[in-house]
């Protein structure tokens, strides 16, 4: 299903699809461009044209230098989107990828087209008690935070087999220094002001076993922030829809799309 990949100023970036309206996917802080992979069979590329970068200090790019900044990584997807010819796209953000998507929004309003946040991240980022704080900057060293923190935001529900395996990935697929920036930059964002308003098309999709970043949560940023945005909620879900129901996630994406 996937196309050919592409080698830029951006890295590795795997594409799919040749269709006319075009869709960048920005992943989340576990994941890599290939933690989309789950999904990819169920796209339309007749109809939409993906691609999939990572960030600096993640997958393709691990070894890449930079400051691991929601800025920088906005920009990054703006160098990207001049690379593949991309003047007008919608982006597509899951967790901290949804923080990043809004950067862009921010930065360049009048090339975005659409914006589809999987569990998002919202500009004005996640607040933590102490506890939450520790488990979460330890995970930068220690892989049973990661694991602890895959179990609690998929409802403590899902397979050891599966909790193992994206604890491989998260470490295999990012830099250790890079994956504690981003938490810094993801955690603490603050500019809410700057997109507060924009007429953007916006859907959320949230999964009913997410804690934190479920249908409450998006209520009272999201839909508080761009008056054209509406959710929807996924059962059987956690805050990893991407794997835990690709083939409903796909269809809710690109109904969405095909209609702005």
């Amino acid at each position: 299903m996937l196309g050919a990949s592409r080698s830029g100023r951006c890295g590795v970036v795997a594409e799919l699809g040749g269709g006319q309206h075009p869709v960048i996917a920005l992943h989340g802080w576990f994941g890599s461009g290939a933690a989309w992979r789950p999904l990819q069979p169920h796209l339309d590329g007749s109809r939409f044209r993906y691609a999939f970068p990572d960030y600096r200090g993640y997958g393709e790019r691990i070894e890449e230098p930079g400051a691991h900044t929601l800025a920088e990584a906005a920009q990054d997807v703006l160098a990207l989107a001049d690379e593949l010819g991309f003047e007008r796209f919608s982006l597509v953000g899951h967790s901290m990828g949804g923080a990043v998507m809004q950067r862009v929004l921010a930065d360049a309003p009048h090339r975005v087209r659409a914006l589809v946040g999987i569990s998002p991240v919202p500009a004005s980022g996640v607040p933590f008690d102490e506890q939450g704080w520790a488990l979460f900057t330890g995970a930068v060293d220690e892989p049973g935070n990661r694991r602890a923190i895959l179990d609690l935001t998929t409802g403590n529900r899902l397979t050891g087999v599966w909790l193992d395996a994206a604890v491989r990935h998260s470490l295999e697929h990012s830099d250790r220094r890079a994956f504690g920036d981003y938490l810094e930059a993801w955690a603490k964002a603050d500019f809410q002001a700057e997109i507060q308003g924009n007429p953007v098309p916006v859907k959320v999709i949230v999964g009913e076993h997410d804690p934190a970043l479920g249908a409450e949560t998006m209520r009272a940023t999201f839909q508080q922030h761009y008056p054209n945005c509406e959710l929807e909620t996924l059962t059987n879900a956690g805050h990893y829809a991407i794997d835990e129901t690709p083939i409903a996630l796909a269809t809710s994406i690109e109904r969405f799309l095909a209609a702005v």
